[in-house]
């Protein structure tokens, strides 16, 4: 009983078969066109850029070093606060130094009563010339003690003023405004001139990019800069980020280093926020002021092969077509293509793997999101 079963089935399929191989080609289904994304190239104004490693560098940077000997006062700071110019930062210990001005001022007063008396002195010889009452030689002699009091008191003046700059570095002022860095000593410790640097301040507004640049880049700056407006400075940050100010270049080297073939470069930021920092590493970006319009596709288009770059389009009539290229720089995603590609050919984005030359597709915008259902 299950033979005969087995034999109607095998029968019956074998009938199946063959009507099947009777029917016209057309009759059978066809599989259908691949799904492919594709994506228009685009004509988008994008500017030539150039990249360099650069370093900031504030614009004045002041190392507070001890004028005089003496022990450190109260700090009149706490590490890292911003400084105005002329604020007292560090003290010593002033009694000795005042004292010294008080000696020379007494000094000074005395000097200056003796130049009084000998102006007396030689007023008097004088008179006494005139009358005949007194002798050449007696005035002479008072007019040598009137100069020598002269002298006497200008000594005097001489050291108080000394002994007044003496006193006044026992007040260490910042000279400049910016932020105080960490203090090397701590008050009571005993410092003198070669102590060496108690802080330093460095100025953050504006602030200093210092970049090196070969002599062929300088060359073909300054030509882009004679046809045209000068280059924008940005600055790319460890981050990747691009910083939101931009750069002024105000400065190129008198000299070129003989082991690089550089010259080094210099932008100046305003730095308002104080994300700069001195001797912070930055990637200074040089970018063309006019940007020019150029064709880009989606990078993930383009593929290689020992040819050469080539990518997919997909044709009026959805047949796809192979298209060598030359490509240029990469922006944000997009890789601007010089050749062999115009403005509105779909480019295929997505199912490349899949597509070969005159093949029929079934195209879909990349950017069309579908409808929610």
């Amino acid at each position: 009983m299950s033979e005969r079963r087995f034999t109607i089935a095998a029968l019956g399929l074998a009938c199946l078969l063959a009507v099947s191989a009777a029917l016209p080609a057309g009759a059978q289904q066809a599989a259908p066109p691949p799904a492919v994304l594709v994506e228009p190239a685009e004509l988008t104004p994008i500017a030539d850029q150039a990249e360099f490693i650069g370093r900031a560098a504030a614009v004045d940077k002041v190392e507070l070093r001890a004028r005089v000997k003496g022990f450190l006062g109260p700090r009149k700071f706490k590490d890292g606060d911003q400084v105005k110019k002329d604020e007292v930062v560090f003290t010593i210990e002033p009694e000795t130094y005042q004292a010294a001005v008080d000696q020379k001022r007494a000094q000074r007063d005395s000097a200056q009563a003796a130049l009084t008396n000998a102006d007396l002195q030689l007023t008097r010889a004088a008179e006494l010339l005139k009358t005949n009452t007194g002798t050449k030689a007696t005035y002479d002699q008072r007019l040598s003690e009137q100069l020598q009091a002269k002298a006497n008191l200008e000594d005097a003046n001489a050291q108080l003023r000394d002994a007044e700059i003496q006193l006044s570095y026992t007040e260490i002022k910042s000279p400049i405004a910016g932020r105080i860095g960490r203090a090397a000593f701590s008050p009571g410790n005993l410092v003198a001139p070669d102590s060496g640097v108690l802080a330093t301040v460095v100025s953050e507004t504006p602030i200093r990019v210092l970049f090196p640049v070969t002599q062929r880049e300088l060359l073909e700056a300054k030509k882009d800069a004679s046809a045209g407006d000068p280059p924008v400075v940005r600055l790319r940050l460890a981050d990747g980020e691009l910083y939101k100010e931009k750069g002024t270049l105000d400065f190129i080297d008198i000299t070129v280093d003989p082991k690089t073939d550089g010259q080094i470069v210099r932008a100046t930021f305003d730095n308002k926020d104080g994300l700069l920092t001195d001797g912070q590493t930055v990637r200074v970006v040089l970018e063309e002021a006019k940007p020019k319009s150029v064709i880009v596709v989606p990078q993930q288009a383009i593929a290689l092969d020992q040819t050469g770059s080539y990518l997919f389009i997909v044709d009026d009539k959805n047949v796809v077509q192979m298209r060598r290229i030359k490509t240029g720089i990469v922006r944000n995603g997009k890789i601007v293509v010089t050749e062999g590609l115009q403005a509105g050919d779909k480019v295929v984005v997505q199912g490349q793997q899949r597509i070969r030359q005159g093949m029929t597709v079934a195209p879909s915008l990349a950017s069309v999101t579908p409808a929610k259902k």
